[in-house]
C-alpha cells in the first residue's frame, strides 16, 4: 500500500527522527529543517511526533494514493486539495484510494509537512530514516522523489476528526526573529544590530544573510571546531552564514553566535527575501525561554522537549 508521487516539486523528502550521537563522526542529524510543524501533523494522526513524513520545499507537490488513510498537512502557508476539492491544514484529512492529494506553492514559509497516519516507511540507517541527500542516507533511496516514485505506507480506518487549536498553529510572516547567545561579542554585536535578508543561497545546508558586511572578521586561517544547526558562521567578506539542519560538523569560519535551542524550528521556515534579526540572549536567559516554550507547546505536544534540539 503505497502514496504515488504525482509531481515531487522543487525537493520533497522523507524526514523524521533525527540521527543523534553521530556527529563525533562526521554524520549531521538531518531530520525535519522544522521539526515543530512535522510535530504538528503527526499529533493530530496519534503518530509519535517525529515519525517520518513528507517534508515539502516551496514548490508544492502532488500524490496519488492506493489505500484509505489519513493525512494532516502542516508548515509553509499553502492551499490543500483533494481531488480539486480544498482542504483545510492542521486537521485531519481522510483520503481514499484512488484519490490524488494536491499541496500547492508556498505563499509563506519555505516547507510543508505531510504526515500519514503510521508514519511512511524510509530506509533506516544509523537509527533514522531521514533523508541526508549529501551523502545519499536514509529517506527514500538518499534522495528527493521523483516522479513514479512509491511510499509505503500502512491503510488506517482513524476517524479524520482531529484539529489543531488556534493557539497552537504558528504564524507565517514574512520574516522572523532569532534568539542567539554571542559567540564573538564584538563582531556578534554587530550582527544583533542591523536588519538582514535571506539571499538566494538557502538550503537545507545553511543560508546566506545579505546586509552591511561586518568588519573586523579574521581573515587568517582558524582552526576547524565542531559546529551546530544554528551556527552562525562568517567567510573574510563579512557575509554571514546561518547553518541549517543539514549543515557539516566542522568550520573553520568565524563564529558569531549560536541560535538558541527554543528557535531553531524557525529557520527551516526561512525563504529568499525573508527580513530576519538576531536578539541577544545570555546562557540562563536562552535556557529559561526553552524551558518556557517546552511548557507553553506540552499542553498540545505532550513531550515536545524531543523536537527543541
Amino acid at each position: 500500500m503505497s502514496l504515488h508521487v504525482l509531481k515531487p516539486g522543487l525537493q520533497t523528502t522523507v524526514q523524521g527522527e533525527p540521527r543523534r550521537g553521530y556527529r563525533h563522526l562526521g554524520i549531521p542529524a538531518a531530520g525535519p529543517a522544522d521539526p515543530l510543524s512535522l510535530a504538528l501533523a503527526n499529533r493530530l494522526l496519534g503518530n509519535p511526533l517525529l515519525a517520518n513524513g513528507l517534508e515539502v520545499t516551496l514548490s508544492g507537490a502532488t500524490f496519488g494514493a492506493d489505500v484509505r488513510t489519513v493525512i494532516a498537512v502542516t508548515g509553509a502557508d499553502v492551499d490543500v486539495a483533494v481531488n480539486g476539492e480544498a482542504r483545510g491544514m492542521y486537521e485531519a484529512i481522510e483520503v481514499r484510494a484512488g484519490d490524488e492529494l494536491r499541496i500547492g506553492g508556498a505563499r509563506s514559509g519555505a516547507r510543508t509537512y505531510v504526515a500519514v497516519c503510521g508514519g511512511i516507511a524510509g530506509d533506516v540507517v544509523l537509527d533514522s530514516g531521514s533523508t541526508y541527500m549529501p551523502a545519499g542516507l536514509g529517506g527514500h533511496g538518499g534522495r528527493a522523489l521523483e516522479f513514479g516514485d512509491e511510499l509505503a505506507c500502512t491503510a488506517s480506518d482513524r476517524a479524520a476528526d482531529s484539529r489543531t487549536p488556534e493557539a497552537f498553529r504558528p504564524g507565517r510572516e514574512i520574516g522572523a526573529a532569532l534568539r542567539v547567545c554571542l559567540v564573538d561579542e564584538a563582531a556578534g554585536g554587530s550582527l544583533c544590530e542591523q536588519q538582514w535578508h535571506v539571499s538566494s543561497r538557502a538550503d537545507r545546508m545553511g543560508i546566506q544573510l545579505d546586509g552591511d558586511p561586518i568588519n573586523g572578521i579574521d581573515t587568517g586561517r582558524l582552526p576547524s571546531v565542531p559546529v551546530f544547526p544554528g551556527c552562525v558562521q562568517c567567510p573574510p567578506d563579512g557575509a554571514p552564514f546561518l547553518l541549517s539542519v543539514d549543515a557539516q560538523t566542522t568550520g573553520g569560519y568565524a563564529r558569531l553566535a549560536q541560535v538558541a535551542r527554543a528557535d531553531r524550528h524557525v529557520i527551516g521556515q526561512l525563504r529568499t527575501g525573508d527580513s530576519l534579526r538576531f536578539l541577544p540572549r545570555t546562557p540562563g536567559e536562552a535556557i529559561e525561554e526553552l524551558r518556557q516554550k517546552i511548557d507553553y507547546w506540552a499542553e498540545w505536544l505532550p513531550g515536545c522537549e524531543a523536537i527543541f534540539y
